[in-house]
């Protein structure tokens, strides 16, 4: 089915939630900015969209990460931005064992494990993603492989990190079964995604695909009770859950910096990604040594 990247429509979404967010305790001159900004969208006198009809494709995984690879490291990112401390200091508490890295996509994660001195494998479904990984983080090894079917032995790693990427499951349970399956007893799990607010509210991360089109990959909604049911199925017990909050920064070049005042309120105070640890009970066998 033809799609289109519908600006417009986005565009007075954000100017809605910002609205219905502040409405009773905004100033009177910040409401009235935002009907404004609404009438001039809807009867078209304000400024030209950006990138307004522009064909959109959806692609599956496989596809949407070998067009996306080569530009993924390049582009600014809100989530990253706001996840990588969390996760980072998840990491550092240690003790230093053999890591995985599931979807290691580019190695953004592969390399913060190695610079830790994690003896690290990182696994990826997208050999695209896996040839930026091997440049990024030589030292490691790298192997293809699906999250819900990893290339791994049994019990065989101290530490699995996941990085966004289980929103593209339609269901976390068999990806958090998967990386319970080859932790260690004793072992961590540091799981980061992107909030199921932020995918409610706003759906999708579009991306260049092609000359002259944009393209997404499908992100799902995974209510935190779903999580927690599947980490409890999985025999792992949750010991943390962050919610970093977005950080007043919008998107260079996007849509949303037309409407600043707009989004950054509607966005204000609410978590763009979800960060869970969670164990495998039992000794390690590292601490058992």
């Amino acid at each position: 089915m033809d799609q289109e990247f519908r600006v417009r429509e986005l565009m007075l979404g954000v100017e809605g939630m910002a609205l219905l967010r502040h409405a009773l305790d905004a100033d009177e001159d910040f409401l009235k900015a935002r009907v404004e900004e609404i009438r001039a969208l809807v009867t078209g006198e304000g400024t030209a969209l950006p990138d307004g009809g522009t064909p959109l494709d959806e692609l599956d995984v496989a596809d949407g990460y070998a067009s996306w690879a080569t530009r993924y490291d390049s582009l600014p990112s809100a989530y990253i931005e706001v996840e990588e401390p969390v996760v980072h200091r998840l990491l550092d508490r240690g003790p230093v064992g053999t890591a995985l890295d599931a979807a290691c996509g580019t190695g953004r994660q592969t390399a913060a494990l190695a610079a830790r001195g994690y003896r690290t494998i990182g696994v990826d479904q997208s050999p695209q993603m896996l040839a930026q990984a091997r440049r990024k983080v030589p030292g490691a090894e790298f192997r293809r492989g699906r999250l819900e079917s990893l290339p791994v032995d049994d019990e065989s790693v101290d530490l699995v990190v996941c990085s966004l990427a289980m929103t593209h499951l339609p269901d976390v349970s068999p990806g958090i079964a998967e990386l319970a399956r080859v932790l260690r007893p004793g072992g961590r799990i540091i799981l980061s995604d992107l909030h199921p607010f932020v995918i409610s509210l706003q759906g999708q991360c579009v991306f260049v695909h092609g000359a002259d089109q944009l393209a997404f990959v499908r992100n799902h909604v995974h209510l935190p009770g779903r999580y927690l049911d599947a980490f409890h199925s999985a025999g792992l017990t949750v010991r943390e859950c962050h919610e970093p909050l977005f950080n007043d920064r919008l998107a260079p070049g996007g849509y949303e910096e037309a409407i600043a005042d707009a989004a950054r309120a509607a966005w204000k105070d609410l978590p763009l990604v979800v960060v869970w640890a969670a164990e495998k009970p039992g000794e390690s066998q590292e601490s058992a040594v």
